[in-house]
């Protein structure tokens, strides 16, 4: 198991570019089993959750060309049906919570498909109903196979209807999409998510030949198609890991520059730090965070404490929460983060409390940052990251501590973020992997 060796207390600064998003990308690459025909996907971050994917597509028998670190072909025009069913792909799905995006283009072409529990973060409990109610409501069957922990999915011919999903599910809406895209007939998809990623998926199933409307709302209409065809489509910059440089450029930066961010794309996510304090200063489409002596927390207007909580895009994505916890913790005044989606995610606070942070966890969604205005620096401490963003949020206070800090089961902060040592030591921080 690798582990993070980082020095603190030492300032960054120098510019800094995002790489393609991780959650957009494991949409796309699936989308590719929709056609016989090569799609090119341009921007594709180079992590393990991604790889993973690329993978057990591969083992499936697409044909994939690398044509350069991030520049990739997919052909799906002679796939190993049999193999969809074997125990050895069930095994690698159920490591890769992204294989589960798989299953909408393998039902929507072929009509079957084999559903293992996903892997992924251990963030609590992280349901597929919101899958399954949308692929049964375009006509599919599924069985539970007990022996195997399994749920086979079957379709003569998908057919399109009217849906409201019980909740706007980024994967759950991707989902449905890529196999409502070639259903006999119209599918209205309401309470969709409308995520940038989303739209992504949308733009790019358009590009092939499918026909969706109502692309960035929640209420998505599509016309069936019987095939589609190939196309090149580029990737947009992660916008949680543009929120994660903010945080590390409040926390630790002597003025650090944000490159190429899809400014339109971010969202509420720049002012979501702004109420922290924390000053984002736009120029083109980069950002830029001047060192911060300090940051005040903003209060509402009758005077009570800031609330931050997630919520369906436009809110505030849910992946940003662990950073901007951190960042709380050496802000002027109190901030209450609501983490309504999962709830286990918050549980990585006590790591920061060990540190010397003053966070009251008032239940498994609810955590009470009093900021130390950097009166007190955070203690270098011995940590495990759980997931991806409490990982990135632990490196993140590790970088503003005192102290030499370890950061264990960094394959987690590999999931999601490239080189991201590298790419820090870049900026004058000092980490190294063991």
């Amino acid at each position: 198991m690798d582990t993070f060796i980082i020095e603190g207390g030492r300032q960054l600064s120098g510019t800094i570019t995002p790489q393609g998003a991780k959650n957009e990308t494991l949409q796309v690459l699936c989308a590719t089993l929709l056609t016989d025909e090569p799609v090119r996907i341009e921007n594709i971050p180079d992590i393990l959750d991604v790889n993973n994917l690329i993978t057990l597509l591969t083992d499936i028998g697409v044909r994939v060309t690398r044509h350069s670190r991030h520049d990739y072909t997919f052909q799906a025009d002679s796939l190993n049906l049999e193999y969809l069913g074997s125990d050895e792909f069930v095994n690698k799905c159920s490591s890769l919570r992204g294989s589960v995006l798989m299953i909408g283009p393998l039902l929507g072409r072929y009509g079957r498909a084999v559903v293992a529990k996903p892997g992924g973060d251990k963030i609590g409990r992280r349901r597929l109903d919101t899958h399954f109610y949308g692929f049964t409501r375009l006509g599919a069957e599924f069985d539970h196979v007990m022996g195997r922990d399994v749920y086979e999915l079957k379709a003569t011919r998908l057919k399109g209807c009217y849906m409201l999903l019980d909740e706007a599910s980024v994967t759950g809406t991707a989902n449905v999409i890529m196999a409502a895209v070639l259903a006999e007939g119209s599918t209205t998809i309401y309470n969709a998510a409308c995520e940038p990623y989303i739209q992504q998926l949308c733009r790019m199933l358009n590009n092939m030949g499918a026909k969706i409307t109502g692309i960035g709302s929640n209420l998505l209409n599509i016309d069936g198609v019987k095939e589609l065809h190939g196309c090149c489509h580029k990737v947009l910059p992660d916008m949680i890991e543009v929120g994660s440089f903010i945080g590390l450029a409040a926390m630790v930066g002597n003025g650090i520059q944000i490159k190429d961010v899809s400014l339109p794309n971010l969202g509420m996510i720049p002012d979501v730090f702004r109420r922290l304090g924390v000053e984002v200063i736009e120029i083109g489409d980069d950002l830029f965070i001047p060192r911060h002596e300090t940051y005040s927390v903003e209060s509402f207007m009758d005077g009570t404490i800031m609330t931050l909580s997630d919520a369906p895009w436009p809110g505030l994505t849910p992946d940003l929460l662990s950073v901007l916890l951190v960042v709380a913790t050496q802000a002027n005044g109190s901030v209450l983060l609501h983490q309504k989606m999962f709830e286990s995610r918050l549980f990585f606070v006590d790591k920061l409390i060990d540190m010397g942070a003053n966070i009251i966890l008032c239940d498994p969604h609810r955590a009470v940052v009093v900021g130390l205005n950097h009166a007190h620096r955070l203690r270098a401490g011995r940590m495990t990251s759980p997931d991806i963003r409490a990982g990135i949020a632990l490196l993140i206070a590790a970088l503003s501590a005192d102290g030499v800090s370890r950061i264990a089961n960094i394959a987690q902060i590999d999931r999601g973020y490239e080189d991201i040592e590298q790419r820090l030591n870049a900026l004058g921080a000092n980490i190294t992997r063991q």
